[in-house]
């Protein structure tokens, strides 16, 4: 994606081929010595049977700014956390691994239930929250990144591209997103981004009207990526949803708590892929389904807290301003694969579109049930205030598990 187009909301840093990966490692090394860089890793321990992991591992090996990596490992017995330690012991970095199903862990977890503040569901958002914790309990980091565990086509050159923007003194930027062509197998890929939050977003703009907190959403290429990077200093007041709603929950932490001259998207690679999710049309509890909800529901929330009325009839109504903007958006997207010589399966893609307009009328249903429902994890600066030391306790905690489990 080589233009230097700029929407006007938010810069947008492109990758115009005229710099090396060793040139921004460079710079990375320098500013790294006054600007710590840390990475955070949510893991599954399934994804260490993958074939993506180790890939990763064996590129991240070769960064030389990284000051210290967090793998939080989700869903892992003491033989699993035993062989993760091992797994993850290639990296020549400082580097720990949390095992976030371990007895002291849980006694933390426990402490947090009785104030009330323990996430209400397990995932990616409250594995990351709590790797977020720990580097705060740290205190000794500048700049964090976190990214997925099951990128296929991974390159060290992406995290230099991520981290660059928040690590540069000279850049005003306090979040960086990272976005990318999601292409695989001969195929356009990343169907929740494009058959739903696009033209989701299209079809509020119609049926509500401007509003600020959309036009900023619509200016990131790709709203769901994983990949962020972020100056510590706001993660403290960072509420972090629980569900599948994380990566635009981060966005809107974002626009609630920054100028938008603070935020920026970096492309940070040609093409990507990951692990893909499946549909789950049956299930609306499981895959693409239950994501497609939990976007919606965090998007309605967002706008109703900055004063939108929603009812059933807006609900309807955007259903059918949403299937019709899908539709056009297929199109487009039909023609750009032919011409690049992919492929886009128009009639799965409808099935698709049909899905995802169902499932924003579920997810309007469960907001209209529930409007004061709320999937954020409380803030690190509200579990301090409440239990001070908690965080110290939970890095004795990690520090135990690791001499213990060797």
């Amino acid at each position: 994606m080589a233009d230097f187009h700029q929407n006007g909301n938010i810069a947008t840093l492109h990758n115009l081929r005229t710099q090396t990966g060793e040139d921004l490692t460079r710079e990375l090394v320098s500013f790294s010595t006054t600007r710590k860089i840390s990475l955070i890793l949510p893991s599954l321990y399934s994804e260490l049977e993958g074939d993506a992991l180790p890939k990763i591992l064996d590129e991240l090996a070769q960064v030389p700014y990284l000051h210290r990596i967090v793998i939080g490992l989700d869903q892992a017995d003491e033989a699993q956390y035993r062989h993760a330690r091992e797994f993850f012991s290639v990296l020549p970095q400082n580097h720990v691994v949390i095992w976030n199903n371990s007895p002291r862990m849980k006694e933390i977890e426990a402490r947090l239930e009785k104030l009330g503040l323990a996430p209400s569901e397990p995932g990616k958002g409250k594995n990351v929250w709590g790797c977020i914790g720990f580097l705060l309990a740290c205190a000794d980091s500048t700049v964090v990144a976190i990214h997925d565990c099951d990128i296929v086509t991974y390159e060290k050159d992406m995290l230099s591209r991520l981290v660059y923007p928040v690590c540069n003194p000279n850049f005003p930027y306090q979040v960086a997103k990272g976005y990318y062509a999601r292409v695989g197998d001969g195929k356009i890929n990343g169907r929740v981004s494009r058959m739903l939050v696009s033209p989701l977003l299209i079809a509020l703009k119609r049926v509500i009207g401007d509003r600020d907190y959309i036009d900023f959403l619509r200016a990131f290429r790709y709203p769901l990526s994983g990949e962020f990077a972020m100056r510590t200093a706001i993660l403290p007041d960072l509420r972090i949803p629980s569900d599948w709603g994380l990566e635009i929950g981060v966005l809107s932490e974002a626009w609630r708590n920054l100028a938008p001259k603070s935020v920026c998207q970096v492309e940070v690679a040609d093409h990507y892929d990951h692990k893909h999710q499946i549909l789950s049309p049956e299930d609306k509890s499981k895959g693409l389904s239950r994501m497609s909800i939990d976007i919606c529901k965090s998007i309605f929330r967002k706008l109703a807290a900055d004063g939108t009325v929603f009812n059933e009839e807006v609900f309807r109504t955007l259903k059918a301003t949403y299937y019709r903007s899908a539709l056009d958006l297929l199109e487009a997207y039909y023609n750009d694969a032919q011409m690049n010589g992919l492929i886009v399966d128009r009639h799965t893609e409808e099935m698709t579109a049909e899905l995802f307009a169902e499932n924003i009328m579920e997810a309007g249903q469960i907001f209209l049930d529930n409007p004061s429902e709320t999937p954020f994890i409380p803030t690190w600066s509200r579990v301090h205030a409440a239990d001070s030391s908690l965080m110290t306790d939970m890095l004795k905690a990690v520090a135990a598990d690791l001499k213990d489990y060797a």
